[in-house]
């Protein structure tokens, strides 16, 4: 029922958590820094994960033929998977660089405005410029699904 394989990849994820966040407390147990090798431990955590489960999910695909696979490629189901993918991709990503963009915007502004009050119009322009970031990949998101 199970392949052997899953055992072996879910053993890699466990060592991926594990094997740096050892080494991450043993840093800071002898009073270094450990925000750096925490923050490689999270990328490459997704990243084994992501390449992981592109192994898992692509099983079914290598257990069908080729000509299979084509046809598999070819759906109308495919395209319209990578459809929602690609407007996941679109909101998700504009979000996360507005969020950042607006956190950093927000925060200079703030600084600025308690220095000198008159300055509150061109403040909040920019940081209504960098919310503007996420509505344009919210609006791109859309026109992709109006498509499918």
């Amino acid at each position: 029922m199970f392949s052997p394989m899953i055992f072996v990849y879910a053993f890699l994820i466990l060592l991926a958590i594990a094997g740096p966040l050892v080494y991450i407390y043993h840093r800071v147990k002898t009073g270094r820094r450990g925000k750096a090798p925490l923050l490689a431990q999270i990328f490459t955590f997704f990243g084994v994960l992501a390449v992981m489960s592109v192994t898992l999910f692509s099983q079914g695909a290598m257990a069908a033929g080729e000509a299979a696979a084509a046809e598999l490629v070819n759906t109308d189901a495919f395209a319209s998977g990578m459809g929602y993918i690609a407007a996941a991709l679109a909101v998700g990503l504009s979000g996360i660089g507005g969020g950042i963009a607006v956190s950093a915007s927000a925060a200079a502004a703030l600084g600025a405005l308690s220095e000198n009050d008159s300055i509150f119009g061109k403040s909040i322009v920019y940081v209504g410029m960098a919310e503007g970031l996420a509505l344009y990949g919210l609006l791109i998101g859309f026109m992709i699904l109006s498509r499918l």
